[in-house]
């Protein structure tokens, strides 16, 4: 009785430590392709939606990828392709993984790809954030997936969520492979590096380009890289956060969509790069058909307002507003997200042809 007695002891012990066990750990933890968005995928099956990891060269580095494939995908056949870019701080196992798998459900072909620098993608200093780079990285998406076995080259989009939204709309000025143009809360990290987020810090730009001045002077020196942005929060921190887009944007890369590989944080130097930068300077050489998407109650609209009439030459042009949504709540929230991917697939039906 006691052997038996103690046996059922180790044996719910086990149990406890197990449930425990499962109970703390992280989405990135339970998920093979360590994806943190709802509904993600955990296996590849037949007649499902299939995610392939991959890595190329751009530039001397190595770029890591995620490519989503189509129910029932036959390379034989043709399909349109649409390449995704991430947020500033994100990467692709959070909402450009979460758009490239939705939109893949629709038909098409994906690609959410790390920027370099960034993610699981090479390159030194890490964190590195600089225009000409993320740019380059959407021109990588187009040159990868341009011959990705069923591609139709001639029916290539491409949507930028947050950063990458104002980096797509750079891109595409030149990279006319690109035959439609989506953009998803877009952020001009340009403008708000230089002025502030809402134009907050238009008194100190010449004290802030000093400071990444000298941080670039000490990484020349082979000193220590300086960083900006926040490397940690606490959920005091958190709450006492006035803007939305950065209370929720802590909530979401710190908290409930946390991956090791995303971080707030970029190299001080860069901003010698990009407070010189804008997402809307010759935004005129925009000729593609162009959506613009936002959340009517993001404190990041301004930006999608200010870039959208300046697009003069843009075909097609669209500003489509997600009633109720704040920025990061695009991100996620599976009403917005839904209309978000309804829009897209509407969008690029009409102009992937």
């Amino acid at each position: 009785m006691r052997k038996t007695k103690a046996i059922l002891a180790v044996a719910l012990l086990t149990m406890t430590t197990m449930v425990k066990a499962q109970s703390t750990q992280k989405p990135y933890e339970s998920n093979p392709y360590t994806l943190v968005y709802e509904g993600a995928i955990t296996k590849n099956e037949k007649g499902k939606v299939n995610i392939h990891p991959v890595t190329y060269k751009l530039n001397g580095l190595d770029i890591a990828a995620n490519v989503y494939t189509p129910a029932d995908y036959d390379p034989a056949k043709k399909y349109p392709a649409v390449a995704i870019a991430h947020p500033n701080g994100g990467i692709k196992e959070q909402t450009a993984g979460l758009y490239a798998q939705r939109l893949a459900e629709a038909g098409y072909i994906t690609i959410a790809a790390d920027a370099a620098y960034q993610g699981a993608s090479g390159g030194e200093p890490r964190h590195t954030d600089k225009p000409f780079s993320r740019v380059e990285d959407i021109h990588g998406m187009a040159d990868y997936i341009s011959q990705y076995p069923g591609v139709d080259t001639d029916r290539l989009g491409v949507l930028g969520i947050c950063g990458g939204g104002g980096y797509t709309l750079k891109a595409v000025q030149s990279d006319k492979r690109f035959k439609a143009v989506a953009t998803l809360s877009m952020f001009n990290s340009g403008e708000v590096r230089r002025n502030g987020f809402q134009n907050s810090q238009l008194n100190t730009v010449k004290e802030r380009l000093k400071q990444a001045s000298d941080a670039r002077t000490k990484e020349a020196a082979g000193g220590t890289v300086l960083f900006s942005g926040v490397a940690s929060i606490t959920d005091e921190e958190i709450a006492k956060t006035p803007t939305d887009l950065y209370r929720e944007g802590y909530e979401y890369y710190y908290r409930s969509h946390a991956h090791p590989n995303s971080t707030f944080l970029y190299t001080t130097s860069s901003l010698m790069e990009l407070m010189t930068w804008d997402a809307t300077d010759e935004i005129e050489l925009v000729d593609q058909p162009l959506l613009m998407m936002a959340g009517s109650k993001a404190d990041t609209k301004y930006m999608t307002d200010e870039a959208f009439p300046k697009a003069v030459n843009a075909k097609n042009k669209e500003l489509f507003v997600i009633e109720g949504a704040t920025h990061i709540q695009t991100y996620w929230r599976p009403e917005y997200v839904a209309q978000a991917v309804n829009k897209l697939n509407e969008f690029f039906k009409q102009n992937l042809k």
